[in-house]
């Protein structure tokens, strides 16, 4: 079966054919960094993740590529009317934290990077910075200037969206009720409300750059056209992003790449839904707000929040809750369980179950990739795992490397177990041999205090019949400053 996902520009679900063979280029977008990321950001970020890792195991060569923006991206980004109206995110987090727009950007790109790795993101080929690509939007905006797609006005260059008459075709908003429905003007520069800056010049601002037409600095959007162009071409398979970024980001893209190249560049567009808090939208004032760094302090395992941001489809809204976070600790928990009863071979037959045959492992095989060649379905993906999770622990194990090969491979796709296996420190060890001397003696006093002892410390044991196992709770983690 071949993969099919859902194309936001055409609005159906489509056969996923690349423009070469057995290659992929996909560009992201990503973080704006100003403050520290909130679970919302990395929900489009791990879906984004998912949706490469099983292209991979698919068996093509992903590129891919996600922006930093690190300047011209405006706090009043949500209103197309009026977006150039707004201040620089960077520079009002600079003013507020008195440190410098590059202080403020070095320190939260580095924070994503490190947070992405701890959510286990394969890492982007490149992660370009705005601030660094000015000479290729200029250049940019110098081509869209010759095809006659911009005006400028008192050094300030807007793009003309009645030049581009495909303009809310993406967001399935046709120009002309766009036009209609717009709000009042609010900057008597531009010829219509809804034309958006390419480059701006404003003397107050931190951030400048020379350029043709003004000492200024450029529009968000023109960034990822100018950078897309750069890395991947004038074509490519994919770009991603969340359903906020569909209007009037990825309208503004389109406009501007389709306008300065004269053709169709993405073929295939892959929105990620909002993430919602208790079934309210996330914010500050209702308390419902959470950073990565919030969720990790709570003593969650990064993989918690990963596999608790992926398990829901990336075309519905995800319902987050602390109860949500917990039944994901505890999935995850029976994956490790798992995994370690593998990992001590203990054959033989439990319940009088039956054995797992190659048939039957092929046949796991085959209905978790047909979930997932369906628009990615991870909730039925993950039902075909845990059932048959629960079919092996009832079955005679006598392919346990078999069975880990079929776990690796689909950790290859969700990225949740590859980091459970964790040596148990010396001073665990010292623990557990106290307390079976304790049992021995039968202190079952003692026994129970070093117990609690060695749970504190994030491992359980269990006695067996086969004597004591040790396991690491790696659903807890040590908090994070």
């Amino acid at each position: 079966m071949s993969l099919s996902l859902y194309n936001t520009f055409t609005k159906r679900k489509e056969e996923f054919k690349p423009l070469q063979p057995n290659k992929v280029l996909m560009y992201s977008c990503g973080p704006t960094v100003y403050s520290h990321p909130h679970i919302g950001n990395f929900r489009s970020f791990v879906c984004a993740d998912l949706l490469r890792r099983y292209l991979e195991y698919k068996g093509y060569r992903v590129t891919q590529i996600m922006n930093i923006t690190d300047v011209g991206h405006m706090t009043t980004d949500d209103d197309p009317s009026s977006v150039e109206a707004g201040e620089d995110k960077v520079q009002a987090a600079a003013r507020k934290e008195k440190k410098s727009p590059l202080e403020i950007t070095r320190f939260y790109t580095q924070e994503f990077l490190e947070l992405s790795q701890l959510l286990n993101l394969k890492p982007a080929d490149k992660y370009p910075l705005a601030t660094e690509h000015i000479p290729e939007m200029i250049e940019m905006v110098k081509t869209l200037i010759q095809k006659g797609y911009v005006y400028e006005v008192n050094g300030n260059v807007y793009f003309d969206i009645s030049k581009f008459p495909d303009y809310g075709r993406l967001s399935g908003n046709p120009l002309d009720k766009l036009m209609a429905g717009a709000r009042v003007e609010v900057n008597s520069e531009k010829k219509n409300p809804l034309d958006f800056a390419l480059w701006k010049q404003d003397p107050k601002h931190l951030m400048q750059w020379d350029s043709p037409w003004h000492k200024g600095f450029p529009g968000w959007h023109i960034e990822c056209s100018a950078m897309s162009l750069k890395y991947l071409g004038e074509r490519f398979d994919i770009h991603t992003g969340g359903e906020d970024n569909i209007f009037p980001h990825h309208e503004c893209e389109i406009a501007q790449s389709e306008g300065a190249l004269g053709h169709k560049v993405v073929n295939h567009w892959f929105h990620i839904k909002h993430l919602l808090v208790n079934n309210q939208k996330m914010s500050k004032s209702l308390g419902n707000f959470y950073t990565v760094r919030d969720i990790l302090q709570k003593g969650y395992n990064p993989m918690v929040l990963r596999y608790a941001l992926l398990n829901t489809h990336y075309r519905q809204p995800l319902n987050f809750t602390l109860e949500g976070l917990d039944a994901a600790k505890n999935a995850l928990q029976r994956l490790s369980d798992f995994k370690l009863m593998l990992s001590e071979k203990m054959g033989g037959a439990k319940d009088a179950g039956c054995e797992i045959h190659d048939t039957r492992l092929e046949t796991v095989r085959t209905n978790f990739e047909q979930a997932m060649d369906n628009d990615l379905n991870i909730s039925e993906a993950l039902a075909v795992l845990f059932d048959f999770i629960r079919e092996a622990n009832k079955s005679t194990i006598s392919q346990q490397s078999a069975i880990n090969n079929l776990l690796q491979d689909f950790d290859r796709v969700i990225g949740v177990m590859t980091v459970q296996e964790v040596a148990v420190p010396p001073e665990i060890d010292t623990l557990i041999k106290e307390r079976e001397d304790a049992r021995k003696r039968k202190d079952y006093k003692r026994s129970d205090e070093i117990k609690q002892q060695i749970k504190a410390k994030g491992f359980v044991i269990e006695d067996t019949p086969a004597g004591t196992r040790v396991k690491k709770m790696w659903f807890i983690t040590e908090k994070c400053g």
